[in-house]
């Protein structure tokens, strides 16, 4: 396991989008959709984050990413502890679940390629 990006909802993700590039160097990876949310990736060296259009009402939405190599292997792990949502595959592939550790915050659990057999 390890890190792979931060996430922040924003209100206004192209102005937030101009400010991490212009701003701190950032450089735009890839863009989607997904549950209605707009997804921006920006890099900055080996530090990713992930920038969320905040248009979901009462939704946390801010939170720590960690790459694995096998979702089924954590989702074995945690089982039904605090789990939030998920799974999902995502259009690009990837797969991905989350859940809440013990003081509210929100994990998640990423596989961005197939396991391996």
């Amino acid at each position: 396991m390890r890190f792979h990006h931060y996430a922040l909802e924003v209100k206004n993700i192209e102005e937030s989008v101009a400010f991490y590039k212009k701003y701190l160097g950032f450089q735009e990876e890839s863009r989607m959709y997904f549950m209605e949310e707009e997804i921006v990736f920006l890099t900055l060296k080996d530090f990713r984050l992930e920038l969320l259009s905040g248009h979901q009402k009462n939704e946390r939405l801010t939170h720590l990413c960690f790459e694995v190599n096998h979702i089924q292997d954590v989702m074995h792990r945690f089982g039904d502890y605090r789990k939030i949502e998920g799974p999902y595959k995502l259009e690009n592939g990837w797969e991905t679940v989350f859940y809440e550790g013990p003081n509210q915050e929100i994990l998640e659990f990423l596989q961005v390629a197939p396991p391996l057999q």
